[in-house]
């Protein structure tokens, strides 16, 4: 909230708490993201160029695995040649304009067919407005979409597609989901994720690995 210059707790690093809570991570399946998704593009393809930027938020959010900041910083200069590079993020304020950083773990994400279709046809009407430029944000054009619209959103679209809710940042443990009930390395998961070592990775998602070992086992023994 910015009420303090500097943070106390950087002369002495972070601390753990003894009793860690998780929160639960859900996913949605490739079928029910499909059935999520189905509104959303309706109301795309027959609403607002509104409408059309919570659509794409969430196939991004889907089909890349990026997190709800970076999604939302994305411009149209980020994209070329197939691929998404990530380079950005915005956090919204209480007040005054929205904080956007430079990441840390700067990646090109490749785009997915699904992906690519939506992007152009959502490209093609926004620069139709006044304004446009590469510069311009992909979901929110001049300003990111707001958080709580963008729940909004998530909970209409789960209630008319008849699928459960999940949170906005469950959406990238679904794209992580996916790809590992895939057989899609960690190490690839890793980067697609954006995160700084693979231990990260291992410590979120090793519990999508279960038959590794009945893979790894089944090697073993056949060495004789």
């Amino acid at each position: 909230m910015e009420y303090i210059s500097i943070n106390p707790l950087g002369k002495i690093g972070n601390f753990k708490r003894t009793v860690e809570v998780k929160k639960e991570m859900q996913f949605y399946t490739s079928e029910e993201f499909l059935k999520f998704i189905k509104p959303a593009k309706e109301l795309a393809e027959t609403g607002t160029i509104q409408d059309s930027g919570f659509y794409i938020f969430f196939m991004i959010s889907y089909y890349t695995g990026t997190r709800k900041g970076e999604t939302n910083a994305l411009r149209w200069c980020d994209i070329k040649d197939d691929e998404m590079c990530i380079t950005r993020s915005v956090a919204q304020k209480l007040k005054g304009v929205d904080r956007v950083t430079a990441r840390s773990s700067v990646r090109n994400i490749q785009i997915p067919m699904p992906l690519k279709k939506a992007l152009e046809e959502h490209k093609s009407k926004r620069e139709q407005l006044d304004g446009f430029s590469e510069e311009c944000l992909v979901c929110g054009f001049d300003r990111a979409l707001r958080d709580t619209s963008i729940q909004n959103r998530n909970l209409s679209y789960a209630k008319q597609a008849g699928v459960k809710t999940i949170r906005i940042h469950d959406f990238r443990h679904s794209h992580a989901s996916l790809l590992a009930n895939n057989g899609i390395n960690i190490q690839e998961i890793a980067r697609r994720l954006g995160h700084s070592n693979i231990e990260i990775t291992l410590n979120i998602y090793s519990h999508l690995y279960p038959k590794e070992q009945e893979r790894a086992l089944e090697v073993l023994n056949k060495i004789k």
